[in-house]
Order: C-alpha cells, then sequence, then structure tokens
C-alpha cells in the first residue's frame, strides 16, 4: 500500500496496531495513551505489553482470520521488531498502512541486504562478504581476512546468530545464508536516535555512547563525550538513511567511532534500546515520538535537558529492584516479564547524572 506524505493526523481514540508485545510495545503503548490513542497489540507469545495497551490479539502469524480481525481493528500498524512474516505483512498491508514501510523492513530483515543498501546510498560499513556455501566460507575469508564474524543473515539479535572466526583453520560453516564481517577497529560505538515524520521533517536525539557485553547491551549514556563535529556527522548520517527509505518513525542507528569515521554497523526501523535514556532527558521521548510519526503528527521537541546514563537489566539483575528503588535521580522501568533468565532484559535504569 502506497501512501501519500503530509497525511492527515489520526484522530483522538483511534488505534494503533502494534505487531510485537514485548517491554517495546509496552512503551509505546504508554505513549500511545498519553496521546488519546489506544494500542491494540498482536503476539504470538507472552505479551508484557497486555499489562497496558487497550487490546490484544494472543495468535501465531499464521492464523488468517485474526491477523484480518486485527488489521480490521485499527487505523494504523507499526511493529516493535523486525521480523514479521512476510505473508502477515502482506494481508496486513492490503487493510491498513503500515509505518514505517515494508520496504524498511525488506531491508532489515536481511544482514546482506542492509549492508548493499547502505553502501549503496554511499555510507561506510564493515567489509562483507555474502556466505551461502563452505566454498563461499572459505572464499570470503580469503577476501576479508581473519579474525571476523559470521553472522546469520536473518534473525540474528542481541548476539544471537554470530560466530567469531580467529582464522580459516577454525572456520566453519553453520549451514544458514549468512554475512561474513571483517572486524572493525574502532573506539567507541554510539547509536543515533532519529525519527522522520509523515510531513518529512527529521529531528534527531543526541548520539549516545553505548558498552555491550557479551553482544547485549548494557549502558548507554549521554552526552557521548565525542566532538561535535562527530556527532553532526553522526546525526546527519542517520538522517540520510531514513529520508532514502522514506521513512516514517522512529529509528535506531548504530555506529562505530573509527580513525578513518564513522562506520555503520546496523539499523534498527523502530525504537531501540539505546534510546530509552531520553524517557529521562528529553520532553518527548523516542516511544512518543514514534508514536507521533506514525499518527501522523508533527515532531516533538527531542532536545536533551539532562545527563543520563540507562542501564539494562538483565536476567538476575532485577533482584537489585529494591536496592535501585532508594538511589536517587534514577527513574525504573520494569517490563512485566516472568522468568529473569541469562541475558533477558527484564527492564532498565535511567540515572541522571
Amino acid at each position: 500500500m502506497n501512501e501519500p506524505q503530509n497525511l492527515a493526523p489520526l484522530k483522538a481514540g483511534a488505534v494503533i496496531g502494534i505487531l510485537g508485545g514485548g517491554q517495546l510495545g509496552r512503551m509505546l503503548s504508554v505513549a500511545a495513551s498519553r496521546l488519546g490513542y489506544r494500542s491494540h497489540i498482536y503476539e504470538p507469545g507472552a505479551a508484557p505489553a497486555g499489562d497496558v495497551a487497550h487490546r490484544v490479539t494472543n495468535a501465531p502469524y499464521e492464523d488468517q482470520a485474526a491477523l484480518r480481525a486485527f488489521a480490521e481493528s485499527v487505523d494504523v500498524v507499526t511493529y516493535e521488531f523486525e521480523n514479521v512474516p512476510t505473508h502477515a505483512l502482506d494481508l496486513i498491508e492490503s487493510l491498513r498502512p503500515i509505518r514505517p514501510n515494508r520496504r524498511t523492513l525488506a531491508v532489515s530483515q536481511d544482514r546482506l541486504t542492509e549492508k548493499d543498501f547502505l553502501t549503496g546510498i554511499g555510507l561506510t560499513t564493515a567489509p562483507y562478504r555474502n556466505v551461502e556455501t563452505e566454498s563461499d566460507l572459505a572464499g570470503a575469508i580469503a577476501g576479508i581476512g581473519a579474525p571476523a564474524i559470521l553472522k546469520t543473515r536473518r534473525l540474528g539479535y542481541d548476539g544471537k546468530g554470530q560466530v567469531r572466526i580467529t582464522d580459516a583453520a577454525s572456520a566453519e560453516w553453520t549451514g544458514a545464508p549468512s554475512v561474513l564481517e571483517g572486524f572493525v577497529d574502532f573506539s567507541a560505538e554510539i547509536s543515533v536516535i532519529v525519527a522522520r515524520g509523515a510531513d518529512g521533517q527529521v529531528a534527531a536525539y543526541d548520539p549516545g555512547l553505548n558498552v555491550h557485553q557479551q553482544g547485549i547491551l548494557r549502558t548507554t549514556t549521554v552526552p557521548c563525550g565525542l566532538s561535535g563535529a562527530l556527532l553532526t556527522d553522526a546525526v546527519l548520517l542517520a538522517a540520510k538513511i531514513v529520508n532514502a527509505l522514506d521513512y516514517i518513525g522512529v529509528m535506531g542507528v548504530e555506529l562505530f567511532v573509527t580513525p578513518a569515521g564513522l562506520v555503520v554497523n546496523e539499523i534498527a526501523p523502530r525504537v531501540h534500546n539505546s534510546g530509552h535514556w531520553t524517557q529521562a532527558g528529553c520532553v518527548v521521548d523516542q516511544f512518543e515520538q514514534h508514536i507521533r510519526a506514525v499518527a501522523g503528527l508533527p515532531l516533538g521537541d527531542g532536545q536533551r535537558y539532562a545527563d543520563v546514563e540507562m542501564q539494562n537489566l538483565i536476567g538476575d539483575d532485577i533482584d537489585r529492584f529494591p536496592e535501585l528503588l532508594a538511589q536517587p535521580r534514577t527513574q525504573i522501568h520494569l517490563y512485566g516479564k516472568g522468568d529473569a533468565r541469562p541475558g533477558r532484559k527484564m527492564g532498565h535504569v535511567n540515572r541522571v547524572l
């Protein structure tokens, strides 16, 4: 479904459909309610967002009747994760607009497609090669060198679907279509949370400094301590991406800082973990900004008024909840999840510095 820009804003009481019922869907639902909208979650599994959403459909993506009923009950559809099956999107889009658009999903669902898109608009990524066979892997290592990282083209996140290759002799193909990425010699990892409205307006939040542990984001800090010129480059780069995609909504753009300049690690066409700090540092946080964009409203003021460190609560970090409540200048967000499994994001803390 191709839709024009300068869309009429959704009226109060409209329903925003959200594909995915995790913590991002939960916080999007809260933001929607503040703006007078209702949210309808579609989630095959457990849905923490159901605690705060107006309505939840709990059904698999193969259930065409449930998908159709969901789409017919909402005014616009957005999503909290990228890997929604294509057949489900086809049915939904025949009935309601999807924002961000399908082209963006096609780009972000496949690491090879994503890197081809980024390099195609003149941006720099890690050196990469497509790997579909064992001989492809040998050729890719010969071309890129080792050490390198073999990543599945689809369905990887938080370090999943990734294998480090230290040398050619130890390399083993996983059997799934993959991309071999060369290592990037970086001094810092940063991300830009950027929004683009239905009218084409672009607004970006201050870039944050990210620290990962075992492939999972641990902290994001703003300001990130880098030069003003570098931060301007990062924001302009992110704006170039959303404009090239004719994007509507919030996007996370992860970047490596290198001596030669900025290297794009990956893009996420949704609200992003590294943007949670905006809840304590900005008048309009990333979740409200996304709802504004997909509802056709003007973008809000994302200017930072406080220095903030966001820390994820992962696994049994949640046991520190009573201690965290007692800390000054601290904002706590718990996601309503059940088991605190290792590596599972249970909540986050925003500390005003």
